[in-house]
């Protein structure tokens, strides 16, 4: 049984994806959507989770962030529960405003103790909770190379309706989300003529395909991330790309040409689009999808890892 947030209509793609993935090596899921936000939100949750698993019986469950794992460990009886841990569930919301405590983090470590076993998209996540590795294993969440794939700029402009003489740049996530910093992003970009940042929001997984196959770089300038799912698929259509030093960016890069690491200042960002728009007019594609591929972040090596995780409870 997989338990996450459905607060916003329907499950996270990426766990959705991941879900799909897993199936076809043979395994039946059902979901528990949890709506309610925050602790007392999650805990409204209890009484009709448990009923979820008398009815279904499931033999393992599979918690998404760490408010979900909390929820899942007080309702699942006798039950083998797994959580992945995503980034937010831990990361300090603001680095630069981390004098309150991060009950995020503190629960979270709680869940670890008392889960079966924990999943990190990053080392770097499992290392702030001080994760015991004899229960723990690090798997980022997958790119699904069939809906993410490099196709000509000018054919994915034309199906959005774009100018093909505009620059255009697609930031990460919507512009109201505070931990991907939109005003850094903004003020870099106010920077280059010609030039239209795209906010992404409310667009169909193979829109999204489109958009970063039209664009001439992604963006991203969070202050935070986890393993970050919008570089990956940037990376699995070889756009060039500029993100901020966050989440596992730098070993996913690699040295990967096109793909810049910036500091969080203006400066640095718009030294670094710079970079980008160049290698995009000279070069146009980079080999990010290679790199994917070759770090086995496809859908279908993860699901295998995922699936291994599953048999490694099953077993205690």
């Amino acid at each position: 049984m997989i338990v996450s947030s459905g607060n916003a209509g329907q499950v996270s793609p990426f766990v959705q994806e991941q879900v799909e993935s897993v199936k076809k090596l043979g395994i039946e899921f059902e979901y528990y959507n949890v709506l309610g936000r925050g602790f007392s939100g999650y805990l409204k949750n209890v009484k009709t989770l448990k009923s979820k698993i008398r009815s279904y019986q499931p033999d393992i469950i599979h918690a998404h962030y760490g408010l979900s794992g909390l929820l899942s460990l007080l309702t699942k009886g006798r039950k083998p529960l797994i959580t992945t841990f995503h980034g937010n569930d831990i990361n300090t919301l603001h680095p630069l405003n981390n004098s309150k405590p991060n009950w995020n983090k503190i629960l979270s470590g709680i869940v670890h103790i008392g889960d079966n076993h924990s999943i990190f998209v990053t080392s770097d996540i499992a290392n702030q909770i001080k994760a015991k590795p004899i229960k723990s294993d690090v798997i980022p969440c997958q790119v699904n190379l069939d809906i993410f794939y490099p196709m000509d700029k000018a054919v994915a402009r034309k199906q959005l309706i774009l100018s093909p003489s505009k620059r255009y740049v697609l930031f990460s996530s919507s512009f109201l989300t505070p931990i991907k910093n939109y005003p850094l992003a903004k003020k870099a970009c106010l920077h280059f003529d010609n030039l239209e940042l795209i906010e992404l929001s409310g667009f169909t997984r193979e829109e999204v395909n489109l958009l970063l196959n039209a664009c001439d770089l992604a963006l991203i300038t969070s202050y935070n991330e986890g393993s970050c799912q919008f570089l990956k698929e940037a990376m699995a259509c070889n756009r060039p790309i500029v993100s901020t030093k966050v989440g596992d960016s730098e070993w996913i890069f690699g040295k990967t040409e096109g793909c810049y690491l910036t500091g969080s200042v203006p400066e640095d960002v718009i030294i670094n689009i710079k970079k980008a728009l160049d290698f995009s007019e000279t070069k146009g594609q980079t080999n990010g999808r290679d790199r994917i591929i070759e770090l086995g972040l496809d859908s279908e090596t993860i699901a295998r890892r995922v699936f291994e995780v599953y048999k490694k409870v099953m077993s205690i």
